[in-house]
């Protein structure tokens, strides 16, 4: 979906997985995307350049609210004002619940979660100054089946839902929606190579849903692309569900 011609967007995560997917079709639709992400992100430049767009990775500690803050300052100075927020960084390990320890806990939801905190703090002000702004964060169907093992996460990403539904009503007004979309399994280099894969999760998720494939990030760039575009100006506090069928909702 083009038409975000000299629209700037900070996505996290955007070394890889789900993440890159959102930055090179962020940049295919016409946006300046700025990746921060903890690990580097030269290979994602390289791919929104060849979308024909153009981006800059910032190694950014998401989880540190000084390493934002100083992420987000340096944006404003070399690049501008922000448009868009994508939080698509996460992590996911799978631990049993008695055998989950509070500093795993910590490390989950000060990953997935307090992050948002700290990019709200960010850019949501800019953009209510402003007048617009497109936020979309990345949730997950554990929210709505429950999983083993995934407690923290499940957590963190129920976290997501709330504080999306919470800040549309505060910025509804000033021209600023804030949705969320909700992924199955998605078949990424770092999910085939945890323990998942080597108990055939993908196609045990796959055989739940409608559509019987495993899902993989391109699957939901589609949605990225309208959830950020003007087409969706009166579309605000949703979960958009993009997992081939597994949640009916």
């Amino acid at each position: 979906m083009l038409g975000k011609q000299g629209k700037l967007a900070v996505v996290t995560g955007g070394s890889n997985g789900i993440g890159q997917a959102f930055c090179e079709r962020l940049a295919q639709d016409g946006a300046r995307v700025a990746i921060l992400d903890i690990a580097g992100g030269a290979e994602t430049e390289e791919l929104c350049r060849a979308a024909g767009g153009d981006a800059t990775a910032i190694e950014t500690d998401i989880t540190s609210p000084e390493a934002v803050a100083a992420a987000a300052a340096r944006i404003g100075e070399e690049l501008g004002s922000v448009d868009i927020l994508v939080h698509s960084a996460g992590i996911y390990p799978n631990t049993p619940f008695v055998e989950l320890d509070f500093e795993e806990w910590r490390r989950v939801l000060t990953t997935n979660l307090d992050s948002l905190f700290h990019l709200g703090k960010a850019f949501v002000p800019g953009m209510i100054e402003r007048r617009y702004g497109r936020i979309v964060s990345v949730a997950s169907t554990t929210f709505h089946t429950g999983f083993p093992g995934f407690t923290h996460y499940t957590a963190s990403k129920g976290g997501i839902i709330g504080f999306t539904r919470c800040l549309a009503e505060e910025v509804g007004e000033d021209g600023v929606t804030v949705n969320a979309i909700a992924p199955s399994v998605v078949r990424t280099k770092t999910t085939e190579s945890g323990v998942q894969a080597s108990k055939d999760f993908f196609g045990q998720i796959s055989q739940q849903q409608a559509i019987k494939r495993p899902e993989l990030p391109a699957d939901l760039v589609g949605a990225l692309s309208f959830l950020t575009s003007d087409d969706s100006a009166f579309i605000t506090g949703q979960t958009l569900v993009v997992d081939g069928g597994w949640v009916r909702a």
